[in-house]
């Protein structure tokens, strides 16, 4: 049945359908050698990579990977290099098989005689994984194969139900690589492939899991620095009194809270992806299932002992930053509530000496006014005593003294309710 095209595609499902089909497994046939690089990189490092890829790729004739492409595999005329993108590393790994008499013994011949081309490619970022795997029949296997590793002792399994064996000793060889010896015993291509795939996942994720031990490691003296002083100032919020003590110590939880926020910000990220690729080591571990060799740990047993202590630091880490926020936030809240209160107390000691100074200012301007009034009485009246005698001058039957006299009562009167109800109009508007 054809796919109708009537409706509308959602802008990602492109991607997100190619996704499933991204990193299919691919065949592998015995003996094969395989070398993969994993590098740290950023989003300007990767883009850096991808050109300088796509360079290589048309100087020896081959097709580069598509412009917004993750994964590629590329086929040259040493071997064949698979290609990937990820958030925050790329990996290149060159697979070299039928090539029996580069496969014959154990990691031989060394690595840099088959892989010399990583010279001429330009290195993305630091370099995180190096793995030499080496999948050979069991025919090809030494008598004693843990004399290949070093002294640190070997790691090894039965897997795929019994069709291959595994082991490594996770060290690095004189040339930095960690060396994993793969003995078919039976495996299909399919087979071979799917479990190459999750070994170099395991050793690849495992490694960028750890990267979270040191950031736990870098910031576990500063959360103890920031638990310490956070301890003394409520010891002295006991005894703190006053505006200005409560607001220092606020003032300081203030920076410490700054601090560990900026710590935390700068963290968070690599402990989500150590947990991230914890779970996935563990999924890939677990898909192995592992049967063990006589006196060997196997690879479940011997990284959840080392694994395990380092991502519960990096778990007690992150916790310890969360409570300490909390317990910051606590303490803060709590001087923010005093300084707040001895804020309202130095406000209400302001707003009485104000009142007060309203109050003395009242009757100050009340003390003016009566003044006022006779001052303004008494110019009127001489006014008024004025005119009289000039009237009494004309030939008026008029006394100015007794008249000013009969006045100076009505005056004095009128100014004052004159005066009363200006002040009543300014204190009206």
């Amino acid at each position: 049945m054809a796919q109708s095209t009537e409706f509308a595609t959602h802008p990602a499902r492109a991607r997100v359908l190619a996704e499933l089909h991204a990193r299919p497994v691919v065949p592998v046939r015995t003996p094969t050698r395989m070398l993969q690089y994993a590098f740290a990189t950023n989003a300007e490092a990767s883009a850096r990579d991808r050109a300088a890829l796509a360079r290589f790729c048309e100087g020896n004739g081959v097709r580069p990977p598509a412009p917004d492409a993750r994964y590629a595999s590329l086929a040259f005329s040493g071997g064949t290099l698979r290609w990937e993108s990820h958030a925050e590393f790329t990996t290149y790994l060159w697979r070299f098989d039928e090539m029996p008499e580069r496969t014959a013994a154990p990691f031989q011949p060394p690595p840099d005689q088959l892989a010399g081309v990583m010279h001429a490619l330009p290195q993305p970022g630091p370099l995180l994984v190096a793995v030499d795997l080496h999948l050979l029949p069991q025919a090809a296997l030494p008598d004693d194969p843990g004399a290949l590793f070093g002294d640190g002792g070997v790691v090894g399994s039965v897997v795929a139900d019994g069709a291959a064996a595994i082991a490594t000793d996770f060290g690095t060889d004189p040339r930095g690589f960690v060396r994993i010896l793969v003995a078919d015993c039976g495996l299909s291509a399919g087979q071979a492939g799917s479990l190459v795939q999750r070994l170099l996942e395991i050793e690849t994720y495992r490694c960028f899991a750890l990267l979270g031990l040191p950031e736990a490691q870098t910031l576990s003296p500063r959360i103890g620095r920031i638990e310490r002083a956070l301890a003394e100032i409520l010891t002295q919020m006991g005894a703190s009194e006053g505006y200005e003590a409560n607001k220092r110590l606020l003032d300081q939880l203030t920076a410490l809270a700054a601090e560990l926020e900026a710590d935390a910000v700068g963290s968070l990220y690599r402990f989500g992806a150590t947990r991230a690729y914890r779970e996935i080591v563990t999924s890939r571990l677990a898909a192995l299932n592992e049967r063990p060799l006589t006196g060997v740990p196997t690879w479940s047993d011997f990284l959840s002992r080392r694994l395990d202590p380092a991502m519960r630091t990096c778990t007690s880490t992150e916790e310890r930053q969360a409570s300490l926020s909390r317990k910051l936030a606590r303490a803060a809240q709590l001087l923010r509530t005093r300084v707040d209160l001895e804020l309202e107390l130095q406000n209400r000691t302001l707003l009485a000496a104000m009142n007060e100074r309203a109050r003395t200012q009242l009757r100050l301007q009340q003390t003016v006014e009566g003044l006022s009034v006779a001052a303004i009485s008494y110019y009127v009246a001489s006014l008024a005593h004025l005119v009289l005698e000039g009237i009494h001058e004309a030939g008026a039957p008029i006394d100015p003294s007794i008249a000013t006299a009969a006045l100076a009562p009505i005056i004095v009167l009128g100014m004052a309710w004159l005066v009363r109800r200006v002040r009543r109009k300014h204190a009206a508007d």
